[in-house]
C-alpha cells in the first residue's frame, strides 16, 4: 500500500509566492536538496508530493518561512536553511533539542516548529528576544537553556529578572520589606525555577547566588560575566531601562529577552523598550529574534482560542 500523500499550499499573493521560493528558486532547490518531495510552483500554489511524513515536514517548513517572511519583510537563504535543520532535528527527536532534566527524567523540549527555532536561535546567539502570546513557552525554554548551560558547567550563574512596573504608588500598599513587595513581580519566575529543578537545589542555589532572581532596577552598575541573563517581560521596560538591561553583558555570558508586545502596562505616552530593541537591533550579527504565535501555545487547549478571541476583537493600531 503507497504511503504517498499530495499537499496544495494557497499562498496570500503571487509576490509572497515569489520571496518564498527565492531569485531564481533558490529557496526551493535548498528544500528539495533536502527533502525527498516533489515540488511544484504555480502562481501562488505550491504543490508538495512525496512520501506522507516528507510532505508534512516540507508543509512544516514552509509555514516556518512564511511566519518568517511576514515578520522580517524578507528571506535569505540562511533563513532556509536554519528552518530545515531545526524542522529536521524536531522531527527526529536529535538531542541537541533537549534542554534541562527535569523530575523523573522528563526532558525539557521545543513541542512545536516555532519553539525548536527559539531554541535553535538561543543556542546559536549571545543574545535572543523572543516575542509572542501567553502560554507559548517563552520564559519556560529560557529558563530550561539557563539551567542546562550552568549543569553543563558552560556558566557559573543565572540571573533571572522581571520589571516591576506598578513600582510606585500600588507597591507601596504592600506588606513587608521591598523583597516581600516585588515578590508578586518575580514568582512567575520561581515557577519556571520549580519546574526543572527540585526545591532543595533552588534554596541552595538562591543561597549561594548561583541563581539570582532581581527586579530590573537592581541590575543597574553591574557587568555580569558567565552568566545567562533572562529578561522576562520585556515589553513593560522603557528604552533607556532595556539599553540599561542590554548593557549589563559581560564575557561568556548570553542574554535573552521574552516578552508579549500586546500586553504593554507602561503609561499610554511611553514607547516600550522592547519594541525599540526590535528594531534598533534587527540588522546585528549574532542577535536572534524569534516571533512566536498562538499555534505554539502549549498551556490549556482553551489559551489558544482565548488568545484568538482577543486578537480578533483587538484594534488594528496598537499603542507602543
Amino acid at each position: 500500500m503507497s504511503n504517498d500523500a499530495a499537499l496544495t499550499l494557497t499562498l496570500d499573493s503571487r509576490d509572497e509566492a515569489l520571496q518564498l521560493l527565492g531569485t531564481r528558486d533558490q529557496h526551493l532547490r535548498l528544500i528539495r536538496e533536502v527533502l525527498p518531495v516533489r515540488l511544484v510552483a504555480r502562481g501562488d500554489l505550491i504543490l508538495i508530493e512525496g512520501p506522507a511524513e516528507q510532505v508534512d515536514q516540507a508543509n512544516r517548513v514552509f509555514q516556518q518561512l512564511r511566519l518568517m517572511l511576514r515578520q522580517q519583510g524578507s528571506l535569505a537563504a540562511d533563513n532556509v536553511r536554519e528552518v530545515l535543520a531545526v524542522i529536521g532535528a524536531s522531527n527526529n527527536h536529535e538531542g541537541p533539542q533537549n534542554l534541562a532534566v527535569i523530575e523523573g527524567g522528563r526532558h525539557v523540549r521545543p513541542r512545536t516548529d516555532g519553539q525548536a527555532r527559539y531554541v535553535h536561535a538561543m543556542r546559536d546567539n549571545d543574545l535572543v528576544l523572543c516575542i509572542g502570546p501567553a502560554g507559548t513557552g517563552k520564559t519556560f525554554l529560557a529558563v530550561g537553556m539557563a539551567v542546562s548551560a550552568l549543569r553543563q558547567g558552560a556558566v557559573k550563574r543565572i540571573v533571572l529578572v522581571r520589571p516591576a512596573v506598578e513600582a510606585g504608588e500600588k507597591l507601596g500598599y504592600l506588606p513587608g520589606d521591598i523583597a516581600a513587595k516585588v515578590n508578586p513581580y518575580l514568582r512567575p519566575l520561581f515557577d519556571s525555577l520549580n519546574d526543572m529543578l527540585s526545591p532543595d537545589q533552588v534554596k541552595r542555589y538562591l543561597e549561594n547566588d548561583i541563581i539570582e532572581i532581581v527586579p530590573l532596577a537592581y541590575m543597574r552598575g553591574r557587568t555580569l560575566n558567565n552568566a545567562v541573563i533572562i529578561l522576562d517581560e520585556g515589553q513593560n521596560t522603557t528604552i533607556s531601562q532595556m539599553k540599561m538591561f542590554l548593557t549589563r553583558m559581560g564575557n561568556n555570558s548570553k542574554i535573552i529577552v521574552t516578552g508579549d508586545v500586546t500586553q504593554v502596562d507602561l503609561p499610554r505616552q511611553t514607547r516600550s523598550g522592547l519594541l525599540d530593541a526590535l528594531q534598533r537591533l534587527k540588522d546585528i550579527e549574532r542577535i536572534g529574534i524569534i516571533y512566536l504565535t498562538e499555534q505554539d501555545i502549549v498551556r490549556h487547549p482553551l489559551v489558544q482560542q482565548i488568545v484568538r478571541a482577543y486578537e480578533e476583537d483587538k484594534p488594528r493600531k496598537r499603542r507602543e
